[in-house]
Formats: C-alpha cells, structure tokens, sequence
C-alpha cells in the first residue's frame, strides 16, 4: 500500500500501465525511436550532466563522468540497436514430432510491463539509463527513483526530460520523505536496485509482498590476484587506474588485492610513482572527491581504526592525506591490515587499497572462499592453465583477466552479481530477456496425436504405449 503522502507514485505507475495496457507490443520501430531518444539525451546534455554530478559530489572530474556514464550509455544504444531486429524475432524450438506431428513451437519475447529502477548516486546516468537501454529494446515503460545524493542531477532530470519522453513512458523521481521505500513497495512489473547489499535485502523484502521480481545489482569485497608471472609494473597499472578513478567509489572495484609476498616493498614503490604521476596533489581536478560527508568520515575512521591496530597506511600522494573541506582522501595502501577490523570487513568503496601477501595460490582461493561471493575477480597471469585454475575454483559475478573494471563495459556480456553480491543479469541480450516475459506458445497442428491418448482405455493405447516407451 503506497501513503497517500505518496500517492503520486501510484499514480504515475497506474498512466504508465494504463499507456502499456493500451500499445502492449511496441513495434521495433517505436522501440528503436525509444532508444535514440535516450541517445540524443545524453548527447544533448552531457555537459549539463557532467557540471550537476560534480555538483553532487563537491567535485567529480567531467572526464570520468563522459568516460563512464556518458559515452557507456551512447555505446549501449548503439549495441541494442545494432541487434534489436533479432532479440525480437521469436524463437523456434523443436517439437516432440513423436507425440505432435506437425506441430510447432515459439518462444515470443513479449514486455513485462512497468519497470522500476533504484539507482545510486556513484553513476546515476550509468546506472539509470544503461537499465533503460534493456526496459526500451524489450517495449517496457520506466519508473526511475534516484539517490538522495544526486539532487542537482535529479533537478536536471525532471526539468529536461519531458523533451524527450512523455511521463507515461519514462519518469524521474527524487528522494524526499521516504519516497524510497513507497517506491520499492510499488506493484510494478519488475524491480531493479543498485547499490548495498543491506538495502537490497530490504527492497527485496519490500517488493516480496507483491510477488515482484527483482534484479538486485549489490557491491562485495572484489579481490584482485597478482601471479608470480606477470609484470608487476603493468598489474599496479592497471589496478591502481581502477582504484583511484571515480576515487574508488566503484560497486565493482578492486577491494584489495593479493601479491607474493616478496613483491610488496616493489608494489609500494610503483603505486607511488604511478600515483603521482597522474595526480600531482590531492587538489587535482582529475582526481574526485568523496560523496558527502557520512562517506568521508567513515573512510577516515576506518583507516585510523586500521592504523590503530597495527596496520601500516602508505598515503600515495604528498602532502595532506586527507582534507575535510573538500572531501577528497589521497589513495592510500594498506600493509598488515589487521583481522576485523571494517577496512577488512566492510566493503570500502574509497581510494584504499589494502595490500595482502601470499605464498601459494591456494591461501588465496581459500580466502575468496571464506568471504561471500564478490561482484567481481581480477587474476592477473599470462599462464592459460593458471588463470582457468582459478576461474573454475572460485565463484564471483563477473572476471576480469589482466585488468579490472571493462567487463561492466563490453555490452555483449551479462552483468550482474552472484549471491550477497546480486541477482539476476543486464546488458545487452541478456538485459532483454531480463526485461520480457520468454512467452512459450504452442502450436497445435491440423492432425492432433493426442486423440490416440483418450479414453477409453483399450488395447490401442497399450499399443501406443510401447512404442513411446521404447
């Protein structure tokens, strides 16, 4: 039962069913204006929405924000559009010709209806629009709720989107009042949330009531796994890319990450240098910073925590480690990170990197086993037989080989998490059928074998009886 404070949700969910109720099979041609409509969106405005989400955050970089929630978005229409014609086209499946000669059978993708998405505040166009990319290409209508911390993005939302889409189609709201909670407790036809998997088991148990099923795209404590073979320099590359852009604020970032033993001293000298090379100071533009103030704190206390309980904190950048008044906490590694405490417990979602030695690989697969499954694994080896190893004994949502983070980028892959850290799967063909009901039809032929099975039960049907059992 939505308050009648929120009533309006109701409300707007009734106009979007009653428009699906009324056109329930959009043609791939309204599908596919559906979907330049999104593109020329971002296209029009990303300006617009770079200046809002650095606005949210206090600073984010504009590049970061065309990099990973522009240009994905841009990309992820081009993809469904290229495809489109054949994810709609119904499927043959074969017949059991032996009991229904003649007859045929179909799978039609048919939409589900109204879809609503929760999305966080870390890349709210990513995280929005990218969902939406699968809702259009399956002929749904959206409900969009955004985060509490993306008030300037939201404004910018509401205020420019009835240019594009008509509120029956596709409508923003802003989180004011508990505004989430009646919106989890919609009766919509599916429900999609990104964020922690704490919320996630309430908006789960939210939409319980109403049989709603749900795609939960949660966070997890993504371990990256360097081998003995592969270069040290390019492996601190890479993952010290992914750990400072958007400066760590990422649900499928390197939460830490594993090195022989005997490489640690060597890693801590390239972070350094890797680090202030493209980052000159903690005042550096590119560098962004953390999203309110809730967030700084606790990464704060976590590495004084850490610090406090024996662990070495190694600061990347000169100068300040941290600073208050704008947010922004220099990437630090973590030596020695004692047991319990939250930077080891806690998915930490900041520009820290703790740093853990190992001897042998199993240690390793035997810690990624003893902690829920992570959204995400990095193995770093060029050994073929070493990196399947590893893939076929752990168990995450997604691998990344020799890098981090690009799975979530290619939009011919599934995305999504596995156990605490998710269910259910978006991007690209996966994200379609994610979004239709794969209505099975069954076609009766002209002749209907099923006759040799009525009653009465004679002679006859002994015989038939046979022969299929054979």
């Amino acid at each position: 039962m939505v308050p009648i404070e929120h009533s309006f949700l109701n409300k707007a969910l009734q106009r979007q069913r009653a428009a699906h109720r009324a056109h329930a099979y959009p043609s791939e041609a309204q599908r596919r204006n559906d979907l330049l409509n999104l593109k020329a969106f971002v296209r029009d405005n990303a300006e617009a929405l770079a200046q809002a989400i650095s606005a949210d955050y206090g600073h984010r970089s504009r590049h970061e924000t065309l990099l990973a929630d522009v240009l994905p978005v841009m990309h992820g229409v081009d993809h469904a559009l290229k495809h489109l014609k054949r994810w709609m086209t119904p499927q043959r499946r074969s017949v059991d010709w032996m009991k229904f000669f003649g007859a045929k059978n179909r799978v039609l993708p048919q939409p589900l209806g109204v879809v609503g998405i929760i999305v966080p505040w870390n890349f709210p166009i990513n995280l929005s629009f990218l969902v939406l990319v699968d809702v259009f290409a399956a002929g749904n209508r959206a409900m969009v709720k955004m985060s509490e911390n993306s008030r300037h993005l939201t404004r910018v939302l509401m205020d420019l989107m009835p240019r594009y889409f008509s509120p029956d189609k596709l409508i923003f709201f802003e989180e004011t009042g508990g505004v989430g909670v009646a919106f989890s407790k919609l009766k919509f036809d599916h429900l999609v949330f990104t964020g922690s998997t704490e919320t996630g088991k309430a908006v789960m148990a939210a939409a319980a009531p109403n049989l709603c099923p749900v795609t939960l795209e949660l966070g997890g404590k993504s371990p990256a796994l360097v081998c003995e073979d592969f270069p040290l320099r390019t492996a601190a590359e890479r993952i010290l890319f992914a750990k400072c852009f958007n400066a760590g604020q990422i649900c499928t970032d390197v939460d830490h990450v594993y090195l022989p033993r005997h490489s640690i001293a060597a890693f801590v000298a390239l972070a350094k240098e890797i680090v202030q090379k493209r980052y000159d100071t903690l005042d550096s533009p590119d560098f962004t910073a953390i999203i309110d103030a809730k967030s700084f704190h606790r990464l704060v206390a976590a590495l004084q925590e850490a610090q406090a309980q024996g662990a070495t904190l190694v600061p990347l950048l000169p100068g300040p480690h941290w600073d208050e008044r704008t947010r922004k906490i220099a990437p630090h590694l973590v030596l020695n990170l004692p047991p319990g405490c939250a930077l080891q417990t806690h998915e930490i979602f900041g520009p820290v990197l703790p740093v853990m030695g190992y001897t042998t690989l199993d240690e390793v697969v035997q810690s990624i086993h003893a902690a829920p499954h992570p959204l995400a694994f990095y193995p770093f080896s060029n050994n073929r037989q070493i990196i399947q190893d590893l893939v076929m004994r752990t168990m995450s949502g997604g691998v990344v080989v020799n890098d981090a983070l690009l799975h979530a980028a290619q939009h011919s892959l599934p995305f999504g998490g596995v156990g605490e850290s998710g269910m259910g799967h978006y991007h690209g063909h996966e994200g379609f059928v994610n979004f239709s009901k794969m209505r099975p039809i069954f076609y009766q032929a002209r002749f209907n074998a099923v006759r040799l099975v009525w009653p009465p039960y004679r002679q006859r049907i002994e015989t038939y009886l046979k022969f299929l059992m054979k």
